[in-house]
């Protein structure tokens, strides 16, 4: 077994042929070391499994299986432009991967914005498969009360996706964060390599339209919120621009089991900007009662 100190991007890289028309990437750590854990990014230019938790993955491994996947359409994952509502996508994707892996137990769920909205979706349609969600100002579980929709940070996304230029990317990264020096050149070229290729901005395309599309319903989760009967631990960035923290008191109200940590001083990437406390907070939750069965 790797020792998690050990762990790198291509040491934990592996592939999954999940349906004949879907391939899979993922990263895996910490296999033997406790209940299953799945990681899901959020939907930003060039996002990926890694460049989200790579300083989580290695602490999380250290108590958890760590599954941390690229979503349909992200990362090295296939990119189809061809797929239902988003979130159902994702979440099905997702099942069949668990299926092909073997992994028939319950297994808790980690998101982020995006990741955070098709965790709940799986949690939904597959109920008997989904244990414990951290939910990272998920979307469409998010109703802002208050702040203007669409959000500063959807507007910025919405502009990198009509002109997929550097300076956009770079604007739209800012927006996410409250420490400005997170957003380094490295990053920058990293996230535009990956998000500049017509198969992702193809794939981006049409994640968006999914929500408007005819099955457009299953995005409103927050709708369907007081059907999850696991605990659910939400956690906001106080200065998040994407999804503001006011979009988690209609959910905070409607989940049974639900709880809230609000970080200061974070945007919307609490589980980087805040990852010392972070990863201490989701293990403590992740090892406390168990999930309702």
């Amino acid at each position: 077994m790797t020792a998690v100190s050990e762990l790198t991007y291509e040491s934990t890289s592996k592939f999954a042929q999940v349906r004949p028309d879907l391939k899979l990437h993922y990263h895996e750590a910490g296999e033997g070391n406790g209940p299953t854990i799945v990681l899901l990014h959020g939907g930003g230019p060039g996002a990926s499994s890694w460049s989200n938790f790579a300083r989580n993955i290695p602490v999380l491994a250290q108590h958890f299986h760590v599954l941390a996947v690229d979503q349909p359409g992200f990362g090295q994952s296939d990119k189809p432009t061809d797929h239902p509502q988003y979130f159902v996508h994702s979440a099905s994707a997702l099942k069949d991967l668990l299926d092909i892996l073997g992994i028939t137990e319950r297994v808790h769920l980690l998101g982020n914005s995006l990741g955070g909205g098709a965790a709940v979706r799986f949690a939904l349609d597959y109920p008997d498969r989904a244990g414990k969600l951290v939910l990272m100002g998920p979307g469409g579980l998010s109703t802002n009360l208050f702040a203007p929709d669409p959000t500063e940070g959807v507007k910025a996304l919405g502009k990198f996706n009509v002109e997929p230029t550097r300076d956009n990317l770079e604007k739209f990264l800012r927006i996410m964060v409250f420490d400005q020096s997170l957003i380094t050149p490295e990053l920058l070229d990293e996230r535009f390599a990956s998000a500049n290729t017509p198969e992702a901005l193809a794939a981006t395309r049409a994640m968006g339209k999914s929500f408007a599309s005819a099955d457009f319903e299953k995005g409103m989760l927050w709708r369907e919120a007081y059907k999850l009967r696991q605990p659910v631990l939400l956690i906001w960035g106080r200065e998040d621009r994407v999804n503001p923290l006011d979009g988690a008191l209609v959910a905070l109200k409607t989940i049974p089991r639900a709880q809230l940590h609000v970080f200061g001083g974070c945007g919307h990437w609490a589980q980087l900007e805040k990852f010392d406390e972070f990863n201490r907070l989701a293990t403590d939750f992740l090892f406390g009662s168990k999930e309702t069965r």
